[in-house]
């Protein structure tokens, strides 16, 4: 059996990790679902809609946007949050491959 090198650039294993990070918790995956029928949404309308406390909404919220699969868009005194689907759509083709 032929050994292989082991490579890791630390810098994408640290960037990879964070987004898998936010992307496996189901509360998460609740509020991505929900910003991506809205589109662009603000955190009232989440939180108020979803049932969940504005604290825990917001944490989650910051998870995801810390790891950029969310993005934020201030427009006077609210933020609204969207999605970066190419870096979503990365992270489900790299979890795909994995287990091809």
């Amino acid at each position: 059996m032929k050994k292989t090198k082991v490579t890791i650039d630390n810098e994408k294993l640290q960037v990879s990790s964070e987004i898998l990070r936010a992307l496996a918790h189901p509360l998460r995956l609740k509020i991505l679902e929900f910003i991506d029928k809205y589109q662009n949404i603000n955190v009232n309308k989440i939180y108020n809609t979803l049932k969940i406390e504005q604290s825990i909404t917001s944490q989650h919220l910051r998870i995801l946007r810390n790891s950029g699969v969310v993005i934020t868009e201030k427009t006077g005194k609210y933020v609204h949050y969207h999605i970066d689907y190419e870096k979503v759509d990365k992270a489900m083709v790299a979890v795909n491959n994995f287990y091809a």
